[in-house]
Order: structure tokens, then sequence, then C-alpha cells
């Protein structure tokens, strides 16, 4: 658990800081979700940063026993996935984001949420130590 634990802390942080940006500058970000004006470098780096996130959160921890470690493994892939779509198709994924869901209040309400549960699971939450050849 000390590897998903560790993680889930460093994912919880990101998601509630993300959550807080989205909401106290949520003008800001309507303008980054829209991609207007994006330049193609700025896409693929974010690219790259998202898929080697996403390969270093499966390379090193691959587990499925219980929810902390569920949701810790489903985030890289979420993270893979994305740097995936960002490299290969740009121009799809980019538009995919033209979607009236995706308003920044709202969106920061679902970061934080989800950073404040995934915070509390790798903090606070105490599960059954198993002994893994992963961990």
């Amino acid at each position: 658990m000390e590897t998903t634990n560790k993680i889930g802390k460093i994912v919880a942080a990101y998601l509630i800081v993300t959550g807080v940006g989205f909401l106290t500058s949520s003008e800001y970000y309507s303008q980054m979700i829209s991609h207007q004006g994006t330049d193609p470098v700025l896409i693929n780096l974010s690219g790259m940063v998202h898929f080697f996130i996403g390969m270093t959160i499966l390379v090193n921890h691959f587990l499925w026993k219980n929810a902390l470690q569920i949701i810790v493994t489903l985030l890289g892939f979420m993270f893979l996935m994305k740097g995936l779509f960002l490299i290969m198709l740009p121009e799809p994924t980019l538009q995919s984001s033209d979607n009236p869901a995706q308003v920044p209040w709202i969106m920061s309400i679902g970061f934080i949420i989800g950073g404040l549960v995934i915070g509390y699971m790798a903090f606070f939450k105490k599960y059954k130590l198993e002994t893994t050849k992963h961990e």
C-alpha cells in the first residue's frame, strides 16, 4: 500500500490545487479549455507529460485489490490515454473540448471533491496490510 498511498497523496494534492485554480481563475481556464490559439508544440508537450505520468503510474502501480488501488490505477490509464490522444490525434482530441459541460467552476468542484476523496483514502483510511510482490 505504500506505493498506492504515495501516488494517491500526489494525485490528491494535484486535483485539489487544480480545482482551486479553476475556481479562482475561471476566466483563464475557460480560454484554456476552448484551446483558442493553441500552439501545436505545447499540445505535443502536454501529451508527452500526460503520457509519462500515466506510464509512470502504471509501471509502478498496477493493482486492483481495494478502492484506492483501483482509483490510482484508473487515473494512470486516464493520464496515459489523454497523452496518447494528444500525441496521435490532437485535432479531434482538442475538438472534444468544445463541450458545454466543461464549465470551469463545475470542473473545479469535481476536481476538489475527487482530490478530497482520494486524499482521505491515501492519508487517513487504513487498509488491511497485504504483502504483495509489487509493493
